[in-house]
Parts: C-alpha cells; sequence; structure tokens
C-alpha cells in the first residue's frame, strides 16, 4: 500500500555530514501523517531516530539531539533526515516509515512499512 524508497547514505569520516532521502508513494485514497527514521547497527535492535509529522512536529532520539535534523516536502510525501557531526556510533542502516492514514483514521502505524535501508558508515 505504500513503497518507500531510500537514498544519500554512504560513507564519511567522523564529525562529517550526510543527507538521507526517502520518497514515499502511497495509492492515492491514503494519506500520511507522520513519517521517520529509524536505524539498527550490526547485532543491535531497530531504533528510532526521529518523525515528523503533517503538521511539522518533530521528535528525536537524544543521541542525535542538537546533530540531527528531520524535515519533509509534504506535497511530495518526501523526508529528509541532515546528519551532521556524525560519530562512529551513528554507523546503521537507516531504514524508513510512515503510517498510513484514511478518512481520518489511522490504518497503519509507524513501523508497518519500511524502506529497503540506506547503509551510514562513520569511521573514526
Amino acid at each position: 500500500q505504500v513503497q518507500l524508497v531510500e537514498s544519500g547514505g554512504g560513507l564519511v569520516q567522523a564529525g562529517g555530514s550526510l543527507r538521507l532521502s526517502c520518497a514515499a508513494s502511497a495509492l492515492s485514497i491514503f494519506s500520511i501523517n507522520t513519517m521517520g527514521w529509524y536505524r539498527q547497527a550490526p547485532g543491535k535492535q531497530r531504533e528510532p531516530v526521529a518523525t515528523v509529522t503533517n503538521g511539522g512536529t518533530t521528535n528525536y532520539a537524544d543521541s542525535v539531539k542538537g546533530r540531527f535534523t528531520i524535515s519533509r516536502d509534504t506535497a511530495k510525501n518526501t523526508v529528509y533526515l541532515q546528519m551532521n557531526s556524525l560519530k562512529p556510533e551513528d554507523t546503521a542502516v537507516y531504514y524508513c516509515t510512515t503510517d498510513l492514514v484514511r478518512r481520518g483514521v489511522l490504518v497503519a502505524t509507524l513501523g508497518t512499512y519500511w524502506g529497503q535501508g540506506t547503509q551510514v558508515t562513520v569511521s573514526s
């Protein structure tokens, strides 16, 4: 019901920056309220990084506050993650996710649909 395509990962030195993008395409009967980024490091569980609602409300994991900025282009159903001052512990596969709303009712929560993921590697 929704396709998510991420891009923008790569290899960067500690202190560097990367910008991730995720384009969501859903059937026209659905709308999207919240979009977000999660990440999963080797041997660890997937964890939330940042979310942004249709109204622009943002939330961040404590570990990225002040360094990462989430934004979205609502008209394009695209979400971005600007990552600055990257640290080796930010190394992970980053995944995009969205919720889905139909006629004002939430029909799919964040984490129901995932993109393919994009690798971010930060070298020390």
